[in-house]
């Protein structure tokens, strides 16, 4: 039997001519990280990155998604050092290199411009496994093109007549993207309050030691202090601040509550009730306390988005039981000094259902140790600003590790 020929210079050709395509797609997150983000430089690499997309071989197609899954996402198999399983760092990217080799692989399906303009319009209403973090109009982020779907209609038009017609109708249909400009000029003014956004850079492996831990709070507790003698209104510190649960501390949370006669908080720390756990903010203000649930959960992180028949030997083999959070049904807001600020904790912030009523003030908290060092602040800050923009929202962020910051929309 005659075994099939591999013409490996062809499958390299069609690898490098994929990797273009991903860097292209992907050169808005590196840009933003490396601070040289510009944005006719960010407009055309999307604009290529999607012509190259409708027109290319149906292989090249799947390597620029397996390296899109890569470039976006190589970081996520860090987290999983924390729990004992760092052996499945490679695992973890890997799958992600297959899930979106799959992903963006359905245009490879066909050869026709049109139907891969429409296949790649409909990914932008999937989320693979619960996890929202590939946003194909993200790229769009920092160019002059708006964010509105149908602005990306136009957008696919375009270049999908490009790609059709003959000369000199080709040409003209590039006037089609003029119409998906964002010509608006939107205000963000920010909250009537002077905030205090307390930055923390403590290693994941630290964070969560007992020895470490009266330090950790102490450093807190200092923080506030000067917060208070520098006359701020309000200090945000991040996720999971005080890594214990708070509300079993009855000693820490009096001495908040004492702090918060002279200056609101609102610190990440961890809550435990009827014997189950939750992720929370917790707002101290006038001597009293309220809690925020989260509500939106990290895949894998938080919940095992799989069938119930496997989702617990999961949890219990690969994450020693961590991921057993449960949720509030609501998201929840603060009133400070009459200003209503919505809550989010770190993978929130990056969720819709946040942003559903167009919330103005956002108070936003996140851990990024289990990422450092990464692109991974980066592409959240993104994703904060993408939603931001869309709700016309101001997003006050406070995290360990990278990412803290005042964002509005562009």
């Amino acid at each position: 039997m005659k075994l099939p020929k591999i013409h490996y210079r062809t499958h390299l050709t069609e690898a490098f001519y994929g990797l273009s395509i991903a860097i292209l797609y992907s050169f808005f997150i590196y840009a933003e990280h490396y601070d040289f983000s510009v944005t006719w430089l960010n407009t055309l690499s999307i604009t290529i990155a999607i012509y190259l997309f409708l027109i290319a071989p149906k292989r090249v197609i799947l390597y620029s998604g397996g390296f899109i899954g890569l470039l976006w996402f190589y970081w996520i198999g860090y987290s999983f050092e924390y729990y004992h399983v760092g052996w499945m760092t490679p695992l973890i990217t890997l799958f992600f290199v297959i899930l979106y080799t799959l992903f963006f692989g359905v245009m490879a399906l066909t050869k026709i411009p049109a139907i891969r303009a429409v296949l790649l319009f409909s990914l932008s209403f999937i989320e693979p496994m619960g996890w929202n973090w590939m946003q194909v109009t993200l790229p769009l982020i920092n160019t002059y093109f708006g964010l509105a779907l149908w602005q990306f209609a136009l957008i696919l038009l375009s270049l999908t007549l490009i790609a059709t017609l003959h000369i000199p109708l080709r040409y003209l249909s590039l006037l089609i993207l003029l119409f998906a400009v964002d010509y608006s000029n939107p205000t963000y003014p920010l909250a009537n309050l002077k905030i205090k956004l307390y930055t923390t850079t403590i290693a994941q492996e630290d964070k969560w030691q007992l020895k470490n831990q009266s330090r950790i709070v102490l450093d807190n507790l200092r923080a506030i202090n000067s917060a208070i003698e520098e006359g701020y209104d309000l200090i945000i510190l991040p996720e999971s601040a005080f890594p214990l649960f708070l509300n079993s501390s009855k000693g820490l949370q009096n001495q908040l509550k004492y702090y918060s006669k002279k200056i609101n908080i609102v610190t990440g720390a961890l809550h435990v009730e009827n014997d189950l756990h939750y992720n929370v903010s917790y707002f101290f203000h006038h001597g009293e306390v309220e809690v925020a649930k989260k509500m939106i959960l990290v895949p894998f992180g938080e919940y095992v988005p799989l069938p119930k028949f496997i989702r617990g030997w999961v949890n219990e083999t690969f994450f020693d039981g961590a991921s057993d959070f449960v949720t509030a049904s609501k998201p929840t807001d603060f009133v400070i000094n009459s200003i209503t600020f919505r809550n989010a904790i770190c993978y929130e912030a990056t969720s819709k259902e946040i942003y559903e009523d167009n919330p103005r003030y956002i108070i936003a908290t996140s851990n990024n140790g289990w990422f450092y060092p990464s692109i991974e602040p980066t592409l959240q800050k993104l994703l904060m600003r993408y939603y931001a923009t869309k709700s016309h929202s101001v997003i006050y962020h406070s995290a360990n590790q990278g990412g803290s910051g005042i964002i509005t929309g562009r």
